[in-house]
């Protein structure tokens, strides 16, 4: 077999309980490898997907919201070491008064999180309280944790935080005038001729757009995601993109079209290590190998949204992957990282999660 038919064997076996549904890029510099879609956009009307569907990224848009405020370091509006108190106007009673925008981007502000999953496991539990139909800006987030206590002293350790990612938006919008998601359009979107990316209401969604669904596979039914998310995703998740647009960004980060080199190193600098062979960047995962870095990657899980992004500094493979069911593409993300090892340098990578 060759590569592209290996690599559709990976997607085609790698169901758990459900076929896989969604769009897989694999690219190796100007090489496609394998472009295709799987399962459908629409059940109902049986609408297939395809390479051009847009899909949820939830939290793998996190990586925008830090190119964000790259930017604006870089055009001098403000510094990693500027501190939220001094540019967010927002009373926060709890809050340690030092909180730096580095520790924001990096998940170690200790500031509590608004979906705390020591709480809670269930992301659907949060609109028990809050209608999602409410959730539209950044400071809708605020009254469901900016009342609440730290977790710990700004700095002394990781912890994946969403309410990070809120106040970092709001940054972009106080420092920049622009409301958020009209930000990332004209800056990032526009930018990389990313024509099929955005962040749409989740009752007004555009055509070829995928509809994430949750599945009782007891119960042998499945429902929509549209209860089960914000109306309007920003600044920790919720913009949609295509495979075909993840290739457009990751060219235009690499190739300088975003930030000068200067503050595209700050943004994959292995800043904070988030595992054994894991560190975190600004808003994108690091992969390491004996010590080397192997890969940069964004994931993203939602209810009825799961992606995987990412950029092999070893081979210059893409790997792009988004999907509109629940369930686990690490392994079709393993076989393409291992089947690329295996032709180049005859190993295997380690495992990202």
């Amino acid at each position: 077999m060759n590569i592209s038919e290996k690599i559709k064997n990976s997607v085609l076996n790698c169901a758990e309980k459900i076929p896989f549904s969604g769009s897989v890029l694999v690219q190796q510099d100007q090489t496609i490898h394998f472009k295709e879609g799987f399962g459908y956009a629409n059940r109902s009307e049986k609408l297939k997907i395809t390479p051009s569907t847009k899909f949820g990224m939830a939290s793998g848009c996190k990586i925008f919201t830090s190119v964000s405020i790259c930017q604006l370091v870089q055009a001098g509006k403000l510094s990693f070491d500027t501190r939220l108190k001094d540019v967010v106007n927002v009373p926060f009673p709890h809050f340690h008064p030092d909180i730096t925008i580095h520790q924001l981007l990096t998940h170690t502000s200790g500031i509590p999180d608004y979906f705390d999953e020591e709480v809670m496991d269930d992301f659907e539990d949060l609109w028990k309280q809050v209608p999602m139909y409410s959730i539209k800006t950044p400071k809708d987030f605020l009254p469901m944790f900016q009342n609440e206590k730290m977790k710990f002293s700004p700095g002394s350790k990781f912890a994946y935080n969403n309410s990070g990612f809120i106040l970092l938006g709001l940054v972009v919008e106080e420092v920049s005038g622009q409301v958020f998601p009209e930000y990332v359009q004209e800056h990032i979107f526009d930018a990389c001729e990313m024509t099929d990316s955005g962040y749409y209401r989740m009752d007004q969604l555009p055509e070829q757009t995928a509809l994430g669904y949750i599945d009782n596979l007891e119960m042998d039914t499945w429902k929509t995601n549209i209860y089960s998310l914000p109306i309007m995703g920003g600044q920790d998740g919720g913009a949609f993109t295509t495979v075909t647009d993840l290739v457009k960004f990751w060219d235009g980060l690499l190739n300088l079209k975003l930030l000068n080199k200067e503050y595209l190193d700050q943004l994959f600098f292995p800043h904070v290590k988030s595992g054994e062979e894991t560190a975190y960047g600004y808003g994108v995962w690091i992969l390491k190998q004996k010590g080397e870095i192997l890969k940069y990657f964004i994931l993203g899980f939602d209810p009825g949204v799961r992606m995987h992004s990412s950029y092999n500094v070893k081979t210059n493979i893409q790997t792009h992957i988004l999907s509109n069911i629940e369930q686990s593409v690490y392994p079709i993300v393993s076989d393409v990282d291992g089947l690329f090892a295996d032709v180049n340098t005859g190993g295997t990578p380690g495992r990202i999660w």
